[in-house]
Protein backbone atom coordinates (compact mmCIF):
# COMPACT_ATOMS: atom_id res chain seq x y z
CA UNK A 1 0.00 0.00 0.00
CA UNK A 2 1.05 3.30 -0.92
CA UNK A 3 2.39 5.54 2.01
CA UNK A 4 0.26 9.03 2.38
CA UNK A 5 1.78 12.03 3.21
CA UNK A 6 0.23 14.61 5.24
CA UNK A 7 -0.33 16.86 2.62
CA UNK A 8 -1.76 14.21 0.28
CA UNK A 9 -4.03 12.56 3.37
CA UNK A 10 -4.98 16.10 3.70
CA UNK A 11 -5.96 16.75 -0.07
CA UNK A 12 -8.00 13.25 0.11
CA UNK A 13 -9.91 13.99 3.20
CA UNK A 14 -12.88 14.92 2.40
CA UNK A 15 -12.96 13.28 -1.05
CA UNK A 16 -15.60 10.87 -0.11
CA UNK A 17 -19.31 10.56 0.23
CA UNK A 18 -21.14 8.30 2.11
CA UNK A 19 -23.35 5.78 -0.21
CA UNK A 20 -26.63 6.45 1.44
CA UNK A 21 -27.89 9.79 3.69
CA UNK A 22 -27.32 13.59 3.11
CA UNK A 23 -24.11 14.97 3.06
CA UNK A 24 -23.14 17.44 6.06
CA UNK A 25 -22.33 20.91 5.32
CA UNK A 26 -18.75 22.61 4.63
CA UNK A 27 -19.13 24.29 8.01
CA UNK A 28 -18.84 21.10 10.28
CA UNK A 29 -16.34 22.02 12.81
CA UNK A 30 -16.82 18.79 15.21
CA UNK A 31 -16.51 14.87 15.34
CA UNK A 32 -18.07 13.23 17.90
CA UNK A 33 -16.84 10.08 18.71
CA UNK A 34 -18.26 7.01 20.97
CA UNK A 35 -15.13 5.38 21.47
CA UNK A 36 -14.13 2.30 23.80
CA UNK A 37 -10.49 2.54 23.69
CA UNK A 38 -9.23 3.75 26.83
CA UNK A 39 -5.43 4.16 26.41
CA UNK A 40 -4.03 7.64 27.04
CA UNK A 41 -1.91 7.43 24.30
CA UNK A 42 -5.09 8.09 21.81
CA UNK A 43 -4.88 11.52 22.85
CA UNK A 44 -2.18 12.29 20.07
CA UNK A 45 -4.77 10.91 17.45
CA UNK A 46 -7.37 13.65 18.71
CA UNK A 47 -4.74 16.37 18.93
CA UNK A 48 -3.12 15.48 15.48
CA UNK A 49 -6.68 15.39 13.60
CA UNK A 50 -7.55 18.85 15.17
CA UNK A 51 -4.44 20.51 13.77
CA UNK A 52 -4.48 18.95 10.93
CA UNK A 53 -8.24 19.92 9.53
CA UNK A 54 -8.92 22.73 12.46
CA UNK A 55 -11.83 20.22 13.38
CA UNK A 56 -12.78 19.46 17.11
CA UNK A 57 -12.93 15.74 18.42
CA UNK A 58 -15.45 15.31 21.38
CA UNK A 59 -15.42 12.28 23.16
CA UNK A 60 -17.81 9.86 24.87
CA UNK A 61 -16.00 6.57 26.45
CA UNK A 62 -17.06 3.48 27.99
CA UNK A 63 -17.18 0.06 27.95
CA UNK A 64 -17.86 -1.60 24.34
CA UNK A 65 -21.38 -3.12 25.16
CA UNK A 66 -22.71 0.37 26.58
CA UNK A 67 -21.11 2.83 23.85
CA UNK A 68 -23.60 0.15 21.02
CA UNK A 69 -26.59 0.16 23.66
CA UNK A 70 -26.09 4.35 24.22
CA UNK A 71 -26.36 4.52 20.69
CA UNK A 72 -29.30 2.22 19.98
CA UNK A 73 -31.26 3.74 22.52
CA UNK A 74 -30.33 7.45 21.06
CA UNK A 75 -32.03 6.35 18.22
CA UNK A 76 -31.93 9.18 15.00
CA UNK A 77 -31.43 12.36 17.94
CA UNK A 78 -27.72 10.46 18.44
CA UNK A 79 -25.24 12.99 18.63
CA UNK A 80 -22.58 9.85 17.51
CA UNK A 81 -20.72 10.38 14.61
CA UNK A 82 -18.09 7.83 15.14
CA UNK A 83 -18.03 4.34 16.85
CA UNK A 84 -14.74 3.43 17.47
CA UNK A 85 -14.38 -0.38 19.83
CA UNK A 86 -11.90 -3.20 20.17
CA UNK A 87 -12.39 -6.36 18.70
CA UNK A 88 -14.58 -7.72 15.68
CA UNK A 89 -16.88 -9.63 17.51
CA UNK A 90 -17.80 -5.81 19.02
CA UNK A 91 -18.39 -4.29 15.42
CA UNK A 92 -20.10 -6.90 14.59
CA UNK A 93 -22.59 -6.59 17.34
CA UNK A 94 -23.01 -2.50 15.91
CA UNK A 95 -23.54 -3.24 12.44
CA UNK A 96 -25.90 -6.32 13.21
CA UNK A 97 -28.07 -3.66 15.70
CA UNK A 98 -28.37 -1.68 12.11
CA UNK A 99 -26.03 1.25 14.19
CA UNK A 100 -23.29 2.19 11.19
CA UNK A 101 -24.03 3.49 7.30
CA UNK A 102 -21.91 2.23 5.06
CA UNK A 103 -18.87 4.87 3.72
CA UNK A 104 -17.62 5.18 0.04
CA UNK A 105 -13.69 6.26 0.17
CA UNK A 106 -10.82 5.66 -1.64
CA UNK A 107 -8.88 6.83 0.85
CA UNK A 108 -10.14 3.70 3.07
CA UNK A 109 -10.26 0.83 0.38
CA UNK A 110 -6.87 1.95 -0.52
CA UNK A 111 -5.32 1.84 3.08
CA UNK A 112 -7.08 -0.91 4.82
CA UNK A 113 -6.35 -4.10 3.45
CA UNK A 114 -9.53 -6.21 1.88
CA UNK A 115 -9.93 -8.92 4.98
CA UNK A 116 -10.02 -6.11 7.42
CA UNK A 117 -12.93 -4.18 6.11
CA UNK A 118 -16.31 -5.18 5.21
CA UNK A 119 -17.05 -4.85 1.93
CA UNK A 120 -19.89 -2.28 1.84
CA UNK A 121 -17.88 -0.22 3.79
CA UNK A 122 -19.92 -0.21 6.99
CA UNK A 123 -16.85 -0.81 8.98
CA UNK A 124 -12.60 -0.60 9.05
CA UNK A 125 -10.32 -1.62 10.45
CA UNK A 126 -7.17 0.82 12.18
CA UNK A 127 -4.45 -0.98 13.85
CA UNK A 128 -4.41 -4.90 14.64
CA UNK A 129 -3.57 -7.05 17.09
CA UNK A 130 -2.21 -11.09 16.29
CA UNK A 131 -3.36 -13.89 18.81
CA UNK A 132 -0.03 -15.10 19.54
CA UNK A 133 1.32 -18.00 21.29
CA UNK A 134 3.98 -17.32 24.39
CA UNK A 135 6.14 -20.02 25.66
CA UNK A 136 8.95 -20.61 28.23
CA UNK A 137 12.60 -20.66 25.93
CA UNK A 138 13.95 -22.81 28.47
CA UNK A 139 11.04 -25.88 28.06
CA UNK A 140 10.26 -25.28 24.43
CA UNK A 141 11.50 -25.10 21.02
CA UNK A 142 10.10 -23.08 18.23
CA UNK A 143 9.05 -25.49 15.96
CA UNK A 144 6.74 -27.14 19.17
CA UNK A 145 4.57 -24.16 19.04
CA UNK A 146 4.46 -23.79 15.45
CA UNK A 147 0.55 -23.45 14.92
CA UNK A 148 -2.46 -23.14 17.25
CA UNK A 149 -3.03 -27.33 16.57
CA UNK A 150 0.36 -28.15 18.44
CA UNK A 151 -0.91 -26.79 21.72
CA UNK A 152 -3.95 -29.25 21.14
CA UNK A 153 -2.04 -32.75 20.90
CA UNK A 154 -1.54 -34.62 24.05
CA UNK A 155 2.25 -33.82 23.90
CA UNK A 156 1.20 -30.83 25.95
CA UNK A 157 -1.26 -32.24 28.99
CA UNK A 158 -0.72 -29.60 31.51
CA UNK A 159 1.37 -27.28 29.96
CA UNK A 160 -1.56 -25.23 28.51
CA UNK A 161 -2.86 -21.56 29.97
CA UNK A 162 -5.31 -19.41 28.52
CA UNK A 163 -8.01 -16.54 29.42
CA UNK A 164 -11.77 -17.56 29.42
CA UNK A 165 -13.47 -19.33 26.20
CA UNK A 166 -16.00 -16.51 27.07
CA UNK A 167 -13.55 -13.67 26.49
CA UNK A 168 -14.22 -11.98 22.89
CA UNK A 169 -10.58 -12.59 22.46
CA UNK A 170 -10.61 -16.35 22.23
CA UNK A 171 -14.04 -16.16 20.71
CA UNK A 172 -12.73 -14.81 17.59
CA UNK A 173 -9.40 -16.78 17.62
CA UNK A 174 -12.06 -20.20 17.64
CA UNK A 175 -14.57 -18.08 15.21
CA UNK A 176 -11.19 -17.64 12.91
CA UNK A 177 -11.24 -21.60 13.13
CA UNK A 178 -14.22 -22.19 12.14
CA UNK A 179 -14.24 -20.18 9.28
CA UNK A 180 -10.72 -22.00 7.73
CA UNK A 181 -11.42 -25.33 9.44
CA UNK A 182 -14.67 -26.14 9.77
CA UNK A 183 -16.35 -26.48 12.80
CA UNK A 184 -15.58 -30.54 13.40
CA UNK A 185 -11.95 -29.40 13.91
CA UNK A 186 -12.46 -26.39 16.04
CA UNK A 187 -14.08 -28.54 18.42
CA UNK A 188 -11.44 -30.86 18.40
CA UNK A 189 -8.80 -27.98 18.69
CA UNK A 190 -10.70 -26.54 21.95
CA UNK A 191 -11.43 -30.13 23.60
CA UNK A 192 -7.58 -30.38 23.12
CA UNK A 193 -6.80 -27.33 24.60
CA UNK A 194 -8.78 -27.83 27.28
CA UNK A 195 -7.63 -31.12 28.14
CA UNK A 196 -3.91 -29.96 28.43
CA UNK A 197 -4.52 -26.96 30.49
CA UNK A 198 -2.38 -26.45 33.14
CA UNK A 199 -5.02 -24.41 35.56
CA UNK A 200 -8.76 -23.90 35.03
CA UNK A 201 -8.94 -20.35 32.47
CA UNK A 202 -8.29 -17.21 34.42
CA UNK A 203 -6.80 -13.89 34.51
CA UNK A 204 -6.19 -11.87 31.28
CA UNK A 205 -3.37 -11.96 29.13
CA UNK A 206 -0.79 -10.35 30.98
CA UNK A 207 -1.55 -13.04 33.34
CA UNK A 208 -1.02 -15.80 30.74
CA UNK A 209 2.51 -14.15 30.02
CA UNK A 210 3.27 -14.02 33.74
CA UNK A 211 2.26 -17.68 34.46
CA UNK A 212 4.37 -19.25 31.66
CA UNK A 213 7.69 -17.33 33.17
CA UNK A 214 6.40 -18.21 36.50
CA UNK A 215 6.44 -22.00 35.47
CA UNK A 216 2.88 -22.86 35.67
CA UNK A 217 2.68 -23.40 32.35
CA UNK A 218 4.81 -23.94 29.28
CA UNK A 219 2.49 -22.22 26.83
CA UNK A 220 -0.52 -19.66 26.36
CA UNK A 221 -2.43 -17.60 23.71
CA UNK A 222 -2.18 -13.76 24.38
CA UNK A 223 -2.70 -10.67 21.97
CA UNK A 224 0.96 -9.59 20.92
CA UNK A 225 0.38 -5.83 21.81
CA UNK A 226 0.49 -7.11 25.75
CA UNK A 227 4.04 -8.84 25.06
CA UNK A 228 4.61 -5.49 23.39
CA UNK A 229 4.37 -3.71 26.19
CA UNK A 230 6.35 -6.19 28.35
CA UNK A 231 9.11 -6.34 25.84
CA UNK A 232 8.98 -2.80 25.44
CA UNK A 233 9.02 -1.42 29.14
CA UNK A 234 12.11 -0.36 31.13
CA UNK A 235 11.23 -2.00 34.57
CA UNK A 236 13.53 -4.42 35.54
CA UNK A 237 10.49 -6.75 36.47
CA UNK A 238 9.46 -6.50 32.68
CA UNK A 239 12.83 -7.26 31.55
CA UNK A 240 13.27 -10.36 33.99
CA UNK A 241 9.85 -11.57 32.50
CA UNK A 242 10.78 -10.83 28.72
CA UNK A 243 14.30 -13.07 29.10
CA UNK A 244 12.18 -16.07 29.89
CA UNK A 245 10.06 -15.99 27.49
CA UNK A 246 9.04 -15.97 23.66
CA UNK A 247 6.75 -15.30 21.20
CA UNK A 248 5.34 -18.06 18.35
CA UNK A 249 2.94 -16.20 15.63
CA UNK A 250 1.40 -19.39 14.67
CA UNK A 251 1.03 -21.19 11.36
CA UNK A 252 3.32 -19.47 8.99
CA UNK A 253 3.95 -21.96 7.05
CA UNK A 254 0.16 -22.31 5.82
CA UNK A 255 -2.90 -20.09 6.99
CA UNK A 256 -1.13 -17.34 8.56
CA UNK A 257 -1.65 -15.71 12.34
CA UNK A 258 -4.79 -15.04 13.56
CA UNK A 259 -5.22 -11.27 13.73
CA UNK A 260 -8.18 -8.87 14.85
CA UNK A 261 -8.77 -5.65 14.73
CA UNK A 262 -9.51 -1.76 15.99
CA UNK A 263 -11.83 -0.25 14.39
CA UNK A 264 -15.38 1.14 14.02
CA UNK A 265 -17.04 3.58 11.41
CA UNK A 266 -19.93 5.87 10.71
CA UNK A 267 -23.22 5.96 12.62
CA UNK A 268 -26.14 6.22 10.80
CA UNK A 269 -27.53 9.11 12.25
CA UNK A 270 -24.28 10.88 12.25
CA UNK A 271 -25.42 14.80 12.71
CA UNK A 272 -21.59 15.66 11.16
CA UNK A 273 -20.68 13.02 8.30
CA UNK A 274 -18.47 14.99 6.83
CA UNK A 275 -16.23 15.33 9.61
CA UNK A 276 -16.90 11.91 10.44
CA UNK A 277 -15.60 10.37 7.30
CA UNK A 278 -12.42 13.06 7.35
CA UNK A 279 -11.84 11.30 10.73
CA UNK A 280 -11.91 7.65 9.10
CA UNK A 281 -9.84 8.58 6.76
CA UNK A 282 -7.04 10.25 9.22
CA UNK A 283 -7.18 7.68 11.66
CA UNK A 284 -5.18 5.50 8.20
CA UNK A 285 -2.82 7.77 7.58
CA UNK A 286 0.73 7.36 8.00
CA UNK A 287 0.63 10.24 11.44
CA UNK A 288 -1.99 8.09 12.56
CA UNK A 289 -0.96 4.22 11.80
CA UNK A 290 2.24 5.38 14.24
CA UNK A 291 0.47 6.47 17.36
CA UNK A 292 -1.13 3.00 17.07
CA UNK A 293 1.90 1.25 16.98
CA UNK A 294 4.12 3.55 19.00
CA UNK A 295 1.36 4.61 21.46
CA UNK A 296 -0.34 0.94 21.98
CA UNK A 297 2.02 -1.49 20.62
CA UNK A 298 -0.59 -2.36 17.97
CA UNK A 299 -0.08 -3.21 13.89
CA UNK A 300 -0.81 -0.64 11.41
CA UNK A 301 -3.28 -1.94 8.87
CA UNK A 302 -1.04 0.18 6.36
CA UNK A 303 2.78 -0.27 5.68
CA UNK A 304 4.31 2.09 7.63
CA UNK A 305 7.68 2.01 9.44
CA UNK A 306 7.43 2.49 13.20
CA UNK A 307 9.57 3.42 16.02
CA UNK A 308 8.26 0.60 18.02
CA UNK A 309 11.19 -1.79 19.25
CA UNK A 310 9.26 -5.25 20.10
CA UNK A 311 7.19 -4.90 16.18
CA UNK A 312 9.86 -3.83 14.16
CA UNK A 313 12.26 -6.46 16.20
CA UNK A 314 9.47 -9.51 15.16
CA UNK A 315 9.84 -8.32 11.90
CA UNK A 316 6.34 -8.63 9.36
CA UNK A 317 4.46 -12.40 9.33
CA UNK A 318 1.90 -14.05 7.04
CA UNK A 319 -1.84 -12.91 8.51
CA UNK A 320 -4.71 -14.92 8.17
CA UNK A 321 -6.88 -13.89 5.16
CA UNK A 322 -10.05 -14.96 6.02
CA UNK A 323 -12.37 -11.38 5.87
CA UNK A 324 -12.40 -10.93 9.67
CA UNK A 325 -16.54 -10.32 9.40
CA UNK A 326 -16.22 -13.87 9.74
CA UNK A 327 -15.43 -13.39 13.61
CA UNK A 328 -18.91 -11.98 14.58
CA UNK A 329 -20.59 -14.37 12.10
CA UNK A 330 -18.97 -17.55 13.58
CA UNK A 331 -19.21 -16.07 17.71
CA UNK A 332 -22.51 -17.98 18.47
CA UNK A 333 -20.60 -21.42 17.40
CA UNK A 334 -17.86 -20.09 19.15
CA UNK A 335 -19.61 -19.87 22.18
CA UNK A 336 -21.37 -22.91 21.63
CA UNK A 337 -17.94 -25.25 20.95
CA UNK A 338 -16.18 -23.43 24.00
CA UNK A 339 -19.27 -24.51 26.77
CA UNK A 340 -19.96 -28.15 25.07
CA UNK A 341 -16.19 -29.13 26.02
CA UNK A 342 -15.46 -27.16 29.12
CA UNK A 343 -13.69 -24.40 28.74
CA UNK A 344 -15.20 -22.29 31.18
Amino acid sequence: MKALSRRAIAMALGASAVMAGSAATAQDKVVNLYSARHYQTDEKLYEGFTKLTGIKVNRIEGKEDEIIERIRNEGANSPADVMITVDMGRIWKAEQAGLLAPVKSAVLDQRVPANLRDPEGKWFGFSTRARVLIYAKDKLQPAQVARYEDIASPNFKGKVCARSGGHVYNLSLLSAIIATQGEEKAEAWAKGVVANMGRPPQGGDTDQIKAVAAGQCDVAISNSYYFARIVNSTKDEDKALAAKVAIMFPNQADRGTHVNVSGGGLVKTAPNKESAIKYLEYLVSDEAQRYFANGNNEYPVAEVKTNNAALEGWGAFKMDQVNIGALGRNQAKAQAIFDKVGWK
